[in-house]
């Protein structure tokens, strides 16, 4: 869709702040009106419409997208998501380790240790329980504590933080880095980098610095960073 307004403001109502394009509020698929909790995040996502140039293109507005997502679906569907979610405890990208069959899959294996076993840690410091990892590509079942735990933070969080969660835990494959993220502990690049340990690898066995990397996964890693850095900037500005 063509740009097709001139001026775009916001405007304080008692539900929050209100997008407006020509003085219209800006809406959701579902005609719900984009809100704001607060001005700071109401700028954020004015300056998302004011950047347009001609064309919208609304998976170029992240903010947007992470607010229509919280009115439209989390709203009525939070339920339904938050199982989910919770479902990743079991299939946690870093419980999963890669076994030393081979020389490259021996430093692949050592480089998940470095990067993960600190989140391990800090899951069972800020959760109560250790969690299970494995070399198999048999499921795990962490334990019931563990779930229990994690399932009474996410059901405390606030709207706008689950939506946040709930974007972050499949672009990681991580609900534990997820929860991390939504803590604040650990930043966008970190977290891109600490679930791309594969491709690192494979970038190295392939020679990409000198070749030129997978076209497709660099489109990847630019649309996940610009998702990770507006729910980041999201965080800091509840």
């Amino acid at each position: 869709m063509k740009r097709f307004y001139k001026l775009v403001s916001t405007e304080q109502a008692p539900e929050g702040w209100h997008i407006l394009l020509d003085g219209k509020a800006v809406k959701t698929p579902l005609k719900n009106s984009i809100c704001a909790p607060n001005e700071a995040l109401a700028n954020l996502v004015l300056r998302e419409w004011s950047d347009v140039e001609e064309v919208i293109e609304p998976n170029s507005m992240p903010l947007t997208q992470i607010l229509s997502t919280q009115l439209d679906r989390v709203s009525a569907e939070r339920e339904a998501m938050q199982v989910q979610v919770l479902k990743y405890l079991d299939t946690d990208l870093v419980c999963y380790r890669t076994p030393p069959n081979t020389p490259e899959e021996k430093a692949q294996g050592e480089e998940q240790d470095k990067l993960w076993n600190p989140w391990c840690d800090w899951f069972e410091k800020r959760f109560g329980q250790k969690l299970a990892t494995t070399m198999d590509i048999a499921a795990l079942k962490q334990e019931a504590a563990a779930h229990d735990n994690v399932k009474l933070f996410v059901e405390e969080l606030d709207d706008l933080r689950f939506t946040v969660l709930q974007l972050v835990v499949p672009l990681s494959g991580s609900l534990v880095l997820a929860l991390a993220f939504v803590e604040k502990e650990i930043d966008p690049r970190t977290l891109y980098e600490t679930t791309h340990i594969e491709e690192r690898f494979k970038d190295e066995m392939y020679k990409a610095e000198q070749y030129g990397r997978d076209p497709m996964q660099k489109k990847r890693e630019k649309e996940m960073m610009r998702d990770l850095t507006a729910a980041r900037a999201l965080l800091d500005n509840l």
